[in-house]
């Protein structure tokens, strides 16, 4: 039952990560694409910041196919935790905790599932346990 606990895991995240980078890099979802990721980028000092967007999207679309695959899981988490530092960092750390006050309470949860998974491995269920 564990390998199907953390098949589902990695599935989910995995797949929101996916999102997350789509929205940034070709405005899919909802989201703004690389310009209007960067230009908010830039806003908040990250600069320049389409280059930003483009590095933080293709870090979340990255990493989130390879840690819904199972796939180089270490690095998948080492990219999902990444994005997440930085949110915390540049965005969320100042408003507290909670998520109710835009905290960083769902940014740390994440950072947690991507470090767990990527030091436990990604489970039988993976791509990674049929290649290595």
């Amino acid at each position: 039952m564990i390998n199907i606990g953390l098949l589902i895991i990695r599935l989910v995240i995995g797949v929101l990560f996916i999102g997350h980078g789509a929205q940034k890099l070709f405005g899919w979802f909802g989201g703004y694409g690389l310009k209007g990721t960067g230009g908010w980028f830039d806003s908040i000092g990250m600069k320049p910041g389409v280059t930003m967007a483009l590095f933080a999207g293709l870090a979340e679309l990255i990493g989130g196919i390879l840690f819904a695959l199972g796939l180089l899981t270490p690095l998948a988490g080492i990219l999902i935790a990444g994005t997440m530092v930085m949110a915390i960092v540049k965005v969320h750390a100042p408003n507290g905790l909670w998520a109710t006050s835009n905290g960083y309470e769902y940014n740390l949860t994440l950072l947690a599932v991507a470090i767990g998974i990527a030091l436990i491995g990604p489970g039988q269920y993976a791509l990674d346990s049929f290649l290595f």
